[in-house]
């Protein structure tokens, strides 16, 4: 199946404040706005649903005035219902929910997009795809993360290209028009793997924010997944040589 050449679908870079120094959350997402990234990914963990925690609806208050960035909201909570109205309020213009809520997801959905914001819905690495497939026409953004959630800096994993491969192919049957977006890993050359299967939104953070010019990262990341899209599944099994061409 042919993926999307970049004419088709803007391939979008959404950093990971989760990567960034807390001390200068203000400094940082400047630092994404001058980046030429389009997207700000904010990772909301409650300690509970993963093992960590991060920050609320009072920092993303606070960045808000501050920055024109789209402003990409990951609720990793086990009760993200209490969290909806005050992350809209705030300023996200996405609410993400994952699919392992079960039975309330389809509330979630209908709340968030009450709430008049861009609906997201995701699916940790355990979790079949099968389990997104009766929201996908309810949604504007699957989130397949490629990492399993809490923490920041963890390696691809690659046995989750699949999802991403059976994701687009739904899409493209269904005529329908959610983003694809990965999370967890991603650099030049898992972001193009990830391409190469019809992700078309890409979320990196220790990728980016450890390089001293994150401008030239993420237009190298952009290039590399722009690249990656016009290839498709054919790639699957070609040489070594070949994807290297790809970082």
């Amino acid at each position: 199946m042919r993926r999307p050449s970049t004419s088709e679908t803007q391939v979008i870079i959404a950093p990971s404040l989760l990567a960034a120094d807390f001390g200068f959350f203000q400094r940082e997402t400047e630092r994404v706005a001058r980046s030429d990234a389009e997207w700000l990914h904010l990772d909301i963990m409650d300690g509970h649903f993963v093992p960590n925690l991060s920050f609320g609806p009072d920092v993303v208050e606070a960045l808000r005035p501050r920055s024109s960035l789209f402003f990409d909201v990951h609720l990793m909570c086990s009760k993200p219902d209490i969290l909806l109205q005050p992350f809209a309020i705030a300023g996200a213009d996405a609410i993400t929910i994952h699919v392992e809520l079960g039975r309330r997801v389809e509330d979630l959905i209908w709340q968030i997009r009450s709430l008049k914001k861009n609906v997201g819905l995701a699916v940790n690495p355990p979790t079949s795809i099968d389990d997104v497939q009766p929201y996908l026409d309810k949604i504007d953004l699957l989130l397949i993360m490629t990492v399993n959630p809490g923490f920041g800096g963890q390696s691809f994993i690659e046995e989750t290209l699949p999802k991403i491969q059976q994701a687009y192919r739904w899409k493209q049957e269904q005529g329908l028009s959610f983003r694809i977006q990965v999370d967890g890993g991603i650099n030049q050359r898992t972001g193009g793997l990830c391409a190469q299967e019809g992700a078309d939104t890409f979320v990196s953070g220790s990728h980016l924010f450890r390089q001293r010019n994150m401008k030239f990262a993420v237009r190298a990341l952009r290039k590399a997944c722009s690249e990656a899209s016009s290839y498709g599944t054919h790639m699957q099994g070609v040489s070594g040589d070949i994807q290297d061409s790809l970082l």
